[in-house]
């Protein structure tokens, strides 16, 4: 092998969400979640950022997870899709209400656990391995309005109960497990990254970290329990990556993306090392955060996981003057424009050289395997006179950063595997949107949930099984 090439054992694959592509939000005994809640349209976003003291189901609205793209009730055909392309690897999630409607019950939802174990053994079937994340962004909606969500430290123990649940009921199907998605964006988007809402008045930013604190204490508990039912069990963090480039060279500008960095890397420096960065102490005398902290939880951090996954869809610039005014509103995490890269549809810097600069970053800093769990590109697909979809920008797109991926691998980085987002079209977390299409194999439905669900093969879909097929040597 040489050393720009992908080891033999790699996991090519594809990841998806429960939220985003089950649907079925009732059905089986599910309880609501706070993804649930979160409406396309106008008041999208500031439901996403907490800013309602209290969340209902409104009749006008359109929520998009209560039908997804039907994944709940096609996943045999899906997954029967995926292993056509070849898939090694598929990333889902377990929707935590399925397995517990209400989140704090003692007893689990059998028909929750029927469904994710009959879609594990359908990986199986297929010799596809699931990579499962526990919680991605998804919180039932009973301890958001009962406990606060992960305001409140008795979270830990429904979570440690729910994991133990599933690590014990898909034992032997499921080895590689993540327990947060996207861990730092709580910071950025409370209430669909944590389940946080807020009263006018409270400290934020202490509600937040306090937050994490228990969020980071409950994945080291649940790493620790994962190794003792299967010491064979592998456990990951989950980083929404990219890296802040300075916007000038102006030492302030320096400094600022140092600190935008930290920021984001602030919990997987927890995850990975076992206990907080010497820098918290400052960020939390900054931000007035007095830490509910104990002696035990400090042993408990020590439980560090297996890897490093990230996501990785562009980098950001920083700069020292940021503001509201000059900083893009297309990311939920802020970033001045880069004027040296190009832009998708929505807004988001194309820039595959910056995921080899993420991954360096990465490797330097906590020396554990990395993992790509997503990556892609969100854009509007048409079909043509021959009811194909010729997605050459997507196929671009991906094997751009797929040749960054090896130069990573040239310079030393070990890499588990790759799961481009959205590997089937599914509902956009940002916007909710259908129209923006991630995915390999195209579904019909539109941002009202008007279509036929049918699914039909991209250009980008035949691409890819070659891709798979040849270990990452053929990208044309």
């Amino acid at each position: 092998m040489s050393e720009n090439t992908f080891p033999d054992d790699f996991l090519w694959g594809g990841a998806i969400a429960a939220n985003q592509a089950e649907g079925a939000y009732l059905s089986g005994g599910k309880g609501l979640t706070t993804v649930d809640l979160i409406p396309y349209g106008e008041k999208r976003l500031a439901t996403k950022l907490g800013l309602f003291e209290t969340v209902n189901l409104e009749p006008k609205e359109y929520y998009p997870s209560h039908q997804g793209i039907d994944f709940y009730n096609r996943y045999q055909d899906d997954i029967a899709l995926l292993a056509e392309m070849g898939f090694k690897v598929f990333r889902t999630s377990i929707s935590w209400s399925r397995i517990y409607p209400k989140g704090d019950e003692l007893v689990a939802n059998e028909a929750g656990i029927e469904f994710y174990r009959n879609l594990f053994l359908e990986c199986k079937k297929y010799n596809i391995e699931p990579l499962v994340t526990l919680c991605h962004f998804d919180v039932p909606m009973h301890l958001v309005n009962e406990y606060g969500s992960w305001r409140s430290r008795e979270m830990i123990a429904f979570f440690e109960r729910y994991a133990t649940t599933c690590f014990n009921e898909f034992d032997g199907l499921v080895k590689y497990w993540l327990t947060f998605n996207e861990i730092n964006i709580l910071l950025h988007s409370p209430f669909s990254g944590a389940g946080l809402l807020f009263k006018n008045g409270e400290n934020k930013e202490q509600i937040k970290y306090q937050a994490a604190h228990y969020e980071l204490v409950a994945s080291a508990s649940v790493t620790r329990i994962a190794h003792e039912i299967n010491p064979d069990n592998q456990v990951g963090c989950m980083l929404a990556g990219g890296d802040f480039y300075p916007y000038s060279c102006k030492p302030e500008d320096v400094l600022t993306a140092l600190q935008k960095d930290r920021e984001n890397l602030f919990f997987i420096d927890v995850q990975s090392r076992g206990y907080y960065p010497s820098y918290a102490k400052k960020v939390f005398a900054e931000k007035q955060v007095v830490l509910d902290i104990t002696e035990q939880d400090r042993q408990i951090l020590t439980n560090t996981v297996d890897f490093i996954s990230f996501s990785y869809y562009a980098s950001r610039c920083a700069s020292a003057d940021m503001n509201s005014h000059n900083t893009s509103e297309a990311n939920i995490v802020k970033s001045i424009k880069n004027p040296h890269l190009p832009s998708s549809d929505w807004g988001w810097v194309i820039d595959p050289v910056g995921l080899r600069i993420t991954m360096n970053t990465l490797y330097d800093r906590y020396q554990k395997p990395l993992f790509l769990v997503e990556n892609g590109l969100g854009a509007k697909d048409s079909l043509d006179e021959n009811g194909e979809i010729q997605d050459d920008y997507r196929i671009n797109y991906l094997k751009q950063h797929i040749k960054a991926m090896k130069d990573a691998i040239s310079d030393g980085i070990p890499l588990m595997g790759y799961t481009p987002w959205g590997c089937i079209d599914l509902v956009a977390a940002s916007t909710g949107e259908m129209s923006k299409r991630y995915g390999f194999i195209y579904v019909d439905r539109d941002d009202m949930g008007n279509g036929s669900l049918k699914r039909i093969r991209k250009k980008s879909f035949h691409w890819y099984k070659r891709v798979i097929a040849t270990n990452g040597e053929c990208l044309d």
